[in-house]
């Protein structure tokens, strides 16, 4: 292999590490069987959430794990592999990547990353299955409205019951 080939994988590798050392979720998945078309509706689904999905060799994939301190990836890299790296949303590529394989039973997810630390399958589909963001903080929200609704509710009781006395 020449130096010029040596150096480019090399850059790979980095480019790579520092992929998965600043991604919040990382999921990877064996992409075999599926056509043109549906590849292109999964990028489309991704890119529009924020998820940068890459093709890359299970070669530079193992080494850069390995550089980012995941240990225990090497079993996902086998076979053709495609990766998704979301930088901000956690959910994000379990939940678009869990979704499309339900629909779609070609696309088979291998494992992933989530938030530094390497996670299987079921821990992936646990994952996708949890509301996003908004849908957690609207869920909080409510939770936080509760008990002041409700003394909104026995302060109106009361007014209405002074009211019929009156």
């Amino acid at each position: 292999m020449s130096e010029v080939a040596i150096t480019k994988k090399a850059q790979q590798v980095e480019e790579v590490t520092v992929k998965f050392s600043e991604a919040a979720s990382v999921v990877v998945v064996d992409y075999r069987g599926l056509t043109v078309e549906e590849v292109t509706e999964l990028r489309k689904q991704l890119r529009e959430a924020n998820v940068e999905m890459k093709v890359i060799k299970n070669s530079i994939l193992s080494r850069a794990a390995v550089k980012a301190g995941l240990e225990g990836m090497e079993d996902v890299f086998v076979g053709p592999t495609a990766i998704a790296f979301s930088n901000d949303d956690v959910i994000a590529p379990a939940k678009i990547m869990n979704e499309f394989a339900e629909k779609i039973e070609a696309l088979e997810i291998k494992g992933g990353v989530i938030e530094g630390k390497v996670s299987s399958v079921e821990e992936i589909v646990s994952l996708a299955k949890l509301p996003n963001r908004e849908g957690m903080l609207s869920m909080l929200l409510s939770v936080l409205q509760a008990p002041v609704r409700n003394v909104a509710y026995a302060i109106n009781a009361v007014a209405e019951s002074k009211e019929e006395v009156a």
